[in-house]
């Protein structure tokens, strides 16, 4: 089987990672980013055409304020540190969620360097900043109703079309890392044939060897669709 042509990743553990260490939160949350690094280098040499990570949730809104501040001056950071390496690397950036609510220069940021890296086409990274499942699904559903009014128009193509981005295939692998098995509300209509792959692996520890071994059992998956097995298969 061929490499997975999106790979989406939630990118868990890093909070536990630093508190097992004794160091606080916003420690395991650095460390997560050079591991981000590593997969991502890890994916384009691989072939992967999209990857996705799952960066900060319309539920981490909950977190104490002192996190959340430092998440978002973390997220700005990390953007303008690789504009420049991006584009080298002919990497597009997207960052899909909702953003109302972001502080203004969060949104700067953002606009700046998805408009830097917009042609680049090796390979495209999208980070879900503020980002929801059931949110996105609500905000396809509102753009439609405004735009059609006749229902029998409304298929999945014309869904698809109306997601945060529209440029990206469905998810085709989907790995999480800190040993938790749910979704937690991440990429839900674009996983729904997605293949599973649970990693007891903080992500601070999640390393090359490990995306390569996901990647190796995603080949030996057989995806059939709801379909019925061809002739000779299990």
């Amino acid at each position: 089987m061929k490499i997975p042509s999106h790979v989406a990743i939630i990118m868990d553990g890093n909070g536990r990672w630093a508190l097992e260490r004794g160091l606080p939160r916003s420690k395991g949350h650095q460390a997560g980013i050079k591991t981000f690094e590593k997969i991502l280098k890890k994916s384009v040499e691989m072939g992967v055409r999209c990857l996705t990570v799952y960066a900060f949730s319309t539920e981490n809104w909950k977190r104490p304020a002192a996190e959340i501040n430092f998440l978002m001056n973390l997220f700005q950071e990390t953007i303008m540190n690789h504009i420049d390496e991006l584009c080298e690397k002919k990497i597009r950036l997207k960052v899909i969620g909702r953003r109302e609510g972001l502080p203004a220069n969060i949104i700067k940021t953002i606009n700046k360097a998805e408009e830097k890296t917009r042609d680049n086409r090796k390979c495209q990274v999208n980070i879900a900043f503020n980002y929801g499942g059931r949110a996105e699904i609500i905000d396809v559903c509102r753009k439609i109703v405004s735009d059609y009014k006749n229902e029998q128009l409304i298929d999945e193509e014309l869904i698809n079309k109306y997601l945060y981005d529209d440029n990206f295939p469905d998810v085709e692998l989907l790995i999480r890392t800190g040993g938790e098995k749910r979704l937690s509300n991440f990429l839900l209509w674009q996983s729904a044939y997605a293949e599973l792959y649970f990693s007891d692996k903080y992500w601070p520890d999640f390393d090359e060897k490990e995306f390569e071994k996901a990647i190796e059992v995603f080949k030996k998956r057989n995806r059939r669709f709801g379909g019925l097995p061809e002739e000779g298969e299990k």
